[in-house]
């Protein structure tokens, strides 16, 4: 283990790992299996601390960590566990007319000595859901959590040795300097996530190698909400996507919403309703409300809210605390798009609301936007989903926000935001 005060020699570590990788064991089934259920039972084993080193880094609620978290780790982990055998099972090859009478086969390869950056979104999730697939491929890895979530990151450090392979798997605690250092090495294979400007840097460095890499990229996600919505529905999917899900802190939490205007001030009744519902009043005193990461995010944030040009536009909410680094879940109506807020993705508790006339108007303000990894539409008319749905995003979801943008073999986000609206309600109770 390399820890976040100690030097490391990363080109030593490299070559240590390759001599592990090309000695073959990580190739063999037995030791990807032994490994994978070593992951699972350490999560397993440190469910409470990994939930409490999340607290203190994102004060994110145990109950919102233990499902967001926890159980998407442990659904991989299974689920590799279950198709290792056929994923490490060659596949007949298509032979071609002048190879007729010869026979073809493609062999499942590892790359050899892998790098993952992780981010601070969901800091268990992010480091572990690609380690796990860089072992189960029987890769070498080396795994470089987030220096933003400095408690889950230490706790990861000291975890990860005591049940993973350390000839084969090492773990680097450290800074952004610890970041440039690795990146400075040539790799087999790179994945990183984070923001458009970072991957940027993590793809300058590989290509002097010509490494390939894997990033994993945000986006500013719109909710669509037409005349023929279900509101209270949209309301309630809107809130539980955007708050109830790291307080905004996600790639794929919706961004901004654009509703008709005939129905804005209903839809905004009911978003209002929502939140007090879940957080009460104050939300500033609410147990189920997650923190921003940073006084850095914090500041970034508190600067778009700032911003001259939306004097007068916030709604609802606006109040901020940076000794607790908290922002209340906050609407701003009818932002200009050419205002940082609409131009950049918020990843925060800062929602956006703006009103069109038509769809048609909605279809166009998407589009001068950055593409996004989702598009959520709330409608109940089939022209209005086809229109929206040929527009061009990673996933369309109707009808809701979250839930169905995860991995089918996964634990739906619906039943996960169920249980967290069930619990954030027991939590208020409780509190009363």
């Amino acid at each position: 283990m390399t820890s976040r005060r100690r030097s490391f020699d990363a080109a030593r570590i490299i070559n240590q790992l390759r001599e592990t990788f090309e000695s073959g064991c990580t190739k063999k089934a037995e030791w990807r299996s032994q490994q994978l259920k070593s992951i699972l039972r350490m999560v397993k084993e440190h469910e409470r601390d990994i939930a409490e080193a999340v607290f203190k880094d994102l004060g994110r609620p145990p109950h919102q960590t233990f499902a967001d978290e926890i159980l998407s780790v442990i659904g991989t982990c299974k689920l590799a566990l279950k198709e290792l055998k056929a994923w490490m099972t060659p596949k007949k090859g298509l032979s071609l007319l002048w190879s007729y009478y010869s026979e073809g086969a493609i062999y499942p390869e590892p790359f050899g000595v892998t790098l993952v950056i992780s981010a601070w979104g969901f800091p268990v999730l992010f480091a572990l859901d690609p380690l796990i697939g860089a072992i189960a491929a029987g890769n070498a890895v080396v795994l470089k959590p987030s220096e933003l979530t400095p408690a889950t990151s230490t706790l990861l450090a000291n975890i990860v040795p005591q049940y993973l392979d350390p000839c084969a798997i090492r773990i680097i605690d450290g800074s952004g300097s610890e970041t440039r250092k690795l990146l400075a090495q040539k790799w087999d294979k790179v994945f990183c996530s984070g923001s458009p400007s970072f991957c940027k840097t993590v793809m300058a460095a590989s290509a002097k190698f010509l490494t390939p890499i894997t990033v994993e990229l945000v986006g500013k996600c719109p909710a669509i909400v037409d005349s023929t919505a279900d509101l209270k529905v949209a309301a309630r999917q809107i809130v539980c996507g955007k708050w109830a899900n790291n307080n905004g802190q996600t790639c794929i939490s919706p961004d901004y919403v654009i509703a008709e205007h005939s129905i804005a001030s209903e839809f905004i009744g009911a978003v209002k309703d929502t939140l007090k519902d879940l957080y009460g009043e104050d939300p500033h005193i609410s147990a189920s409300l997650s923190r921003i990461a940073s006084f850095s995010h914090f500041a970034r944030l508190t600067g778009l809210l700032d911003d001259p040009v939306l004097s007068g536009k916030v709604i609802y909410g606006g109040q901020r605390d940076a000794k607790c680094l908290y922002i209340a879940p906050t609407m701003i109506l009818n932002p200009p798009l050419e205002s940082a807020l609409m131009k950049e993705e918020i990843f925060g508790p800062l929602l956006p609301v703006i009103t069109v006339d038509t769809m048609q108007q909605a279809i166009q303000i998407m589009k001068s936007l950055p593409k996004s990894l989702a598009i959520y539409v709330f409608t109940n008319k089939r022209t209005c989903e086809e229109k929206i749905r040929d527009t061009c995003a990673a996933n369309f979801v109707l009808n809701n926000t979250i839930s169905t943008v995860r991995d089918k073999h996964k634990t739906t986000s619906f039943i996960l935001l169920s249980f967290t609206d069930i619990c954030s309600k027991i939590l208020k109770k409780s509190t009363d």
